[in-house]
């Protein structure tokens, strides 16, 4: 049985990397509950009730004009989703200064220059609330993911230290930590793995569940975590992780 839910109806979102992956399955939930939602994103191209509103996060100036543009056209802003980001393979050995200073710039200062520009609207509203994209690897040794996990370590801290710095000016800011997740971003990689199949197959059974995680699931779990019904839910991180970071099932045995 479904539950129409109009929690957000009068709330202005903005969902940064909102035009595919988690981002748009998470813009289309928002929307979906009532909210007006804007979507960041280097290709800003999406379908209605969305609106695309070109931005880079790696770049100041472009961030802070489109949250004013944001503002401007649909009079404040309620709920940031800071899901814009980018991956990087490899050990510590394997990615150059120029990549790290790339990934840390999108994945981290990315949601700083973000919710910055947005405080002073946050600041006003009555429903103010930021959530962060982290992931499992800011608290797992995910192989190959050196770069990756420290800049989502980071966001995990940088969730800390917002929703401390802004929670007695009305604003929650909370973070959710997919597992491996079914987008395209996981389609490229898998594409470039040596047995994609059999790469498949490894990323199913490392989570409990036996699959990967639905983008539509991360979605819902950022929409409790904005809602006005979640209002004493701050600081928090919440795993969408397929059992990943807390069981420990047997293997399954062949017959």
């Amino acid at each position: 049985m479904s539950v129409e839910l109009n929690d957000f109806d009068g709330l202005v979102a903005i969902v940064t990397g909102g035009a595919s992956g988690i981002g748009l399955a998470a813009a289309t939930e928002l929307a979906s509950r009532g909210a007006t939602v804007a979507v960041l994103d280097l290709n800003p191209e999406v379908e209605a009730p969305l609106t695309g509103f070109k931005a880079d996060v790696s770049d100041r100036a472009s961030v802070n004009a489109a949250v004013a543009a944001v503002a401007e056209r649909f009079g404040g802003i309620d709920v940031v989703v800071n899901n814009a980001g980018i991956g990087a393979i490899g050990t510590v050995a394997d990615n150059d200064d120029e990549q790290w200073a790339r990934v840390l710039s999108i994945n981290v200062t990315g949601m700083a220059r973000v919710t910055a520009a947005a405080l002073p609207y946050l600041r006003v509203s009555e429903n103010g609330a930021v959530v962060n994209t982290s992931s499992i690897g800011a608290t797992n040794g995910l192989p190959g993911r050196a770069l990756y996990n420290a800049s989502k370590g980071a966001v995990l801290a940088l969730t800390y230290a917002m929703a401390t710095d802004h929670v007695r000016e009305g604003i929650r800011v909370n973070c959710v930590s997919p597992g491996t997740v079914g987008t395209p971003w996981v389609s490229r990689l898998l594409e470039q793995a040596a047995d994609p199949e059999a790469e498949l197959k490894a990323l199913n059974a490392r989570q409990a569940i036996g699959r990967l995680v639905l983008a539509e699931e991360v979605a819902r779990a950022i929409a409790y975590l904005a809602s006005p019904l979640s209002g004493a839910t701050t600081g928090s991180s919440l795993d969408v992780d397929g059992g990943v970071s807390n069981l420990r099932v047997r293997p399954v045995v062949a017959k």
